[in-house]
């Protein structure tokens, strides 16, 4: 059996009353590994991330980390989590030593135990040069990872980080990332939010597709691609979307999927070039020019746009949001 440590069982939450950010969403995770929660802004990731650690209760539902409820138990709940915002929750007038010595002594830690474990993280972090500089002197990625380190004091048993990468550059993320997958090595379980496909398909064990407030797919990275079959073509145009979806539905086995920010069309190609060929041949007797065409292997992105009809940057259409719009 598996050693499950996160759990969270039809939980629903309302903001005002009439927005629903959370629709009766259930998922659950073992020890050890990087869960990854994937969804665009307003998908309700946030919101479900503050309810499994006890920052808000939710209107119905059960939920229990390691063990403990935290609708219930919240203090049990907190001596086993460690949680990193999307915001670096630092004080910028005190040292980076300063700030995790704090918080140390709020998980109860000696004043020695808390010196030594704030020495140890800034080391691990690679933060020792900057330990005794003021943190309003540090870049945002230096702020990001004394986040993480403070969310770590303490030894949790679970990590929750809530877009930990959003807004730093990618020299920063790809530092960040290597501390992730030490943390888990050395034994901590992560849930991770991302709206980054990227970022969840190097990092996560296994992912869970969040929209509008509802889970609506979950697996391990290739398992969600399978769900968009084998190779796609992927076409590139300045022309009117519409037409080529329509010029494509008979080469097409399923719908075209339209990405109007990247101005692309994605189908699937079962017969790998031959439909690439039989594809650029009905473009070019419709007239329609394409800046690039190409055949490729399905990406998360795919998934995404397959499943939710728009991309994870984009904002769900309002027909489709409303009433359901998440923090």
């Amino acid at each position: 059996m598996t050693d499950t440590i996160v759990q969270a069982e039809h939980i629903v939450h309302t903001f005002g009353g009439t927005i629903k950010a959370l629709d009766d969403i259930s998922v659950s995770f073992e020890r050890g590994i990087i869960y990854g929660l994937l969804g665009p802004n307003g998908a309700g990731k946030t919101t479900l991330i503050r309810v499994l650690t006890t920052l808000l209760k939710p209107d119905s539902g059960s939920a229990s980390v390691a063990g403990v409820d935290v609708i219930h138990n919240p203090t049990g709940a907190r001596e086993k989590i460690g949680l990193a915002g999307q915001n670096a929750a630092v004080d910028g007038y005190q040292t980076g030593r300063e700030n995790l010595i704090m918080v140390g002594r709020l998980y109860n830690l000696s004043k020695k135990q808390a010196k030594e474990r704030a020495d140890d993280v800034l080391e691990r972090i690679n933060l020792t040069d900057a330990a005794n500089r003021q943190v309003l002197t540090y870049s945002g990625g230096m702020k990001r990872r004394l986040d993480l380190a403070a969310s770590i004091v303490g030894h949790p048993e679970v990590l929750f980080l809530d877009e930990p990468t959003t807004g730093i550059d990618p020299r920063s993320r790809l530092g960040l990332w290597e501390i992730i997958n030490e943390l888990v090595a050395d034994g901590t379980t992560l849930l991770l939010t991302t709206q980054y496909l990227e970022e969840a398909d190097r990092l996560a064990n296994r992912i869970g597709v969040i929209d509008q407030g509802k889970l609506i797919a979950e697996g391990t990275a290739n398992e969600l691609k399978t769900q968009v079959g084998g190779d796609v073509i992927e076409i590139h145009t300045d022309d009117e979307l519409a037409t080529v979806v329509e010029t494509l539905r008979g080469v097409a086995a399923s719908e075209p999927i339209v990405d109007q920010g990247r101005k692309t069309v994605t189908i699937p190609a079962p017969r790998a070039a031959a439909s690439l060929l039989e594809a650029v041949r009905v473009l070019d007797d419709a007239g329609i020019e394409v800046h690039d065409v190409a055949l490729r292997r399905p990406t998360l992105d795919d998934v995404f746009l397959t499943l939710t009809g728009h991309a994870t940057e984009e904002a769900p259409k309002p027909e489709k949001q409303k009433g359901r719009r998440a923090r």
